[in-house]
């Protein structure tokens, strides 16, 4: 089986914030998650194929507006139709929290991981376009 990998990175914008302290709900690294398994299905099938389920997701660590997040994620199993992928949301940028200083940010020494799932997609056979 073919290495197919995807990382994407980005800036979780105020508009994200769903709760009080600029807190962001857990379906936004869900959404990331998707594009991930979106680029996958391209790099391995030529198609963006559909998701079928999670088995599952773990969230670990809370995300604010203003975070960068590194979202990804690999295939680990190709089945005829199924392709069986594990995902990773790592947090390698925070706000700095100084008063009077709304935009200092610090690189965290180390990404925080903060949400990991595990899911299936398919891609009928008659929309692969790359044969294997």
């Amino acid at each position: 089986m073919d290495n197919y990998t995807s990382l994407i990175r980005l800036r979780i914008s105020a508009h994200d914030a769903h709760y009080a302290g600029n807190l962001v709900d857990g379906a936004k690294m869900l959404q990331l998650f998707g594009d991930v398994a979106t680029e996958l299905l391209i790099r391995s099938d030529g198609d963006e194929g559909l998701f079928v389920a999670y088995d599952s997701i773990e969230f670990l660590a809370p995300v604010y507006a203003g975070d960068y997040i590194e979202a990804s994620g690999r295939i680990v199993a190709i089945g005829k139709t199924s392709r069986k992928m594990v995902f990773e949301a790592r947090k390698v940028i925070a706000p700095a929290g100084i008063a009077g200083q709304p935009s200092a940010a610090d690189v965290l020494a180390e990404p925080i991981v903060v949400c990991k799932a595990s899911g299936t997609c398919v891609v009928p056979v008659h929309c692969q376009r790359i044969s294997r």
